[in-house]
């Protein structure tokens, strides 16, 4: 589970950029491969005008954090008011033996080499924050449009799999204008009430829009884009599946007021979502959310006490 958290920042104030992951995997250092960890760091930028204050956590599924490290994928720009992405690879490709990472971080490292100015890379191999810089600028390469950025990088992708995605572009005069696939998901909060949510997209439940290897599939032109004018002092919570099948919307909202520090909150969050995966006893979002399309587990289970929970513990990155 990728969780990034921003904050938007009055004008003239700097950029910062703080992040605090779970341990790096020091088996990949390819730049393709290395979009999903890093250490604690911290960036400042020089800003003019609307940036974003940041902070993420990831912790990946138990069973994948030696093999894989995760199937989770993100990646920070400083570029304009600031751009953010978040990728899920889809782990059903492990039943056909395919790293269902390898398709989220190479989709991830390609939008990321469309991103111009100082961009930064989290680095999964040795836990630093790197730059990279593209030749041409963003507006020449996607326009500063996220959906083009979502059409440019999947072209680019030779990955075999799939991946979900959610891509938030800040631009200067305040506005997020975001494009999602699947049901990586973002929420706006104000003043300690979420005004804007993106909606999963699913073909039927349980199984999200992607963006595939595969000829026959989600494309950019399936994304939802939505825009939305945002205020000093706002705070963007985005994530993948993980987040939002284990945590409901009034538990962020009361998790991001306890905290002023913006990767403390993220790491709270994730936490938060990894303990109600494990507990048996909570009755998760996903797990009403199940209940409604008529899912349920069988009642001689039951009557010995389980319950259908959060899908992520056994199934995806949480």
């Amino acid at each position: 589970m990728a969780i990034p958290i921003f904050r938007s920042t009055s004008i003239s104030e700097s950029h910062k950029l703080l992040n605090s992951l779970g341990a790096p995997n020091s088996s990949i250092s390819k730049k393709r491969n290395s979009i999903s960890r890093c250490a604690p760091s911290e960036l400042n930028l020089p800003r003019s005008e609307v940036s974003f204050c940041i902070g993420t956590h990831l912790i990946p599924h138990p069973n994948k954090v030696v093999e894989k490290g995760g199937e989770d994928a993100f990646f920070v720009s400083s570029y304009n008011g600031g751009i953010i992405a978040v990728a899920d690879g889809v782990s059903g490709w492990a039943e056909q033996n395919v790293d269902p990472s390898l398709f989220s971080r190479e989709l991830m490292a390609k939008a990321s080499d469309l991103v111009g100015d100082e961009e930064v890379l989290l680095s999964q191999n040795r836990g630093t924050i790197c730059f990279h810089h593209c030749n041409v600028g963003l507006e020449q390469c996607v326009n500063y449009d996220p959906q083009i950025l979502l059409k440019k990088a999947h072209a680019a992708t030779s990955s075999i799999g799939s991946a979900t995605v959610i891509v938030a572009m800040l631009e200067r005069n305040g506005s997020l204008k975001i494009a999602n696939v699947g049901d990586c998901g973002l929420r706006v909060i104000r003043k300690g009430q979420i005004i804007f949510s993106t909606s999963p997209q699913e073909h039927y439940f349980d199984c999200p829009y992607q963006l595939s290897s595969e000829v026959v599939g989600q494309t950019y032109l399936d994304a939802t884009v939505t825009s939305v004018r945002l205020m000093e002092g706002d705070t963007i919570v985005m994530g993948s599946d993980g987040l939002f099948d284990n945590v409901f919307n009034h538990e962020i909202i009361s998790t991001m007021a306890e905290y002023s520090d913006v990767a403390e909150a993220a790491k709270a969050l994730a936490n938060l979502a990894h303990n109600h995966s494990t507990n048996s006893s909570f009755d998760s979002p996903y797990s009403s959310e199940a209940r409604t399309k008529g899912y349920d587990v069988p009642w001689w289970k039951k009557f010995i006490g389980m319950k259908l929970t959060g899908k992520v513990v056994n199934e995806r990155d949480i």
